[in-house]
């Protein structure tokens, strides 16, 4: 087993910056859990190797722990699964944030991969919305709907309440596509949940609330 795939253990949940949550309905049962301070350990289970591929770059590449566990009706299809799993992370990263005193609020980052360049651009608004222009040429990678990958975002923009905007300047590889946008995603939540030091105490709106 490799270090990045064993289950985390010591993750604090007395910080403010880490959260767990527990989703259970009658076709899916997920726990996420997530430290925003973290150093990019993943724990993934969910059932789906493309869906566990894409969590460990977010956790990689926005230097997040993350540890998912779901157990969901595969056996009809993955969408479930992979909507309740985006439910549930959003969710995390809520509550991880609480009222969002002190963050930077906003990320963005180009991600290259090999002829894949994709842009993504989040604000912790407190204010879903969710703008998606991927041009996925494939149904499938392997054995994932790649139409899952807006609805795992629709499902993490509605419920971390974020505004979100991702955009593809190029490709023409599902994969790359694919693994572009989650590690542009990775980077831009690192960029807007880091603490500024300038405004450590403070809500980062001029309402004073998010």
């Amino acid at each position: 087993m490799k270090t990045s795939d064993r289950p985390l253990t010591n993750l604090d949940a007395s910080l403010s910056r880490t959260a767990s949550v527990s989703r259970t309905t009658g076709e899916t049962d997920v726990q996420v859990t997530v430290n925003l301070d973290g150093t990019g350990r993943c724990h993934a289970d969910t059932g789906i190797p493309f869906l566990d591929h894409m969590l460990h770059q977010i956790a990689s590449h926005g230097l997040v722990d993350l540890d998912v566990r779901a157990k969901g009706d595969i056996e009809i299809d993955d969408h479930h699964t992979n909507e309740d799993v985006g439910i549930t992370f959003g969710q995390a990263l809520a509550k991880a944030l609480g009222d969002r005193k002190g963050i930077v609020r906003f990320g963005h980052f180009l991600a290259p991969l090999d002829e894949a360049l994709v842009q993504v651009s989040l604000d912790f608004s407190g204010r879903p919305h969710l703008t998606y222009k991927l041009d996925i040429p494939t149904q499938r990678v392997g054995t994932y709907d790649t139409q899952l990958v807006r609805e795992f975002f629709v499902a993490v923009t509605n419920d971390a309440k974020m505004t979100l905007h991702i955009r593809q300047l190029d490709g023409i590889n599902s994969h790359h596509i694919i693994e572009a946008t989650f590690k542009a995603f990775a980077r831009s939540l690192r960029m807007a949940t880091e603490v500024d030091p300038r405004r450590s105490q403070t809500i980062p709106s001029s309402k004073g609330v998010l």
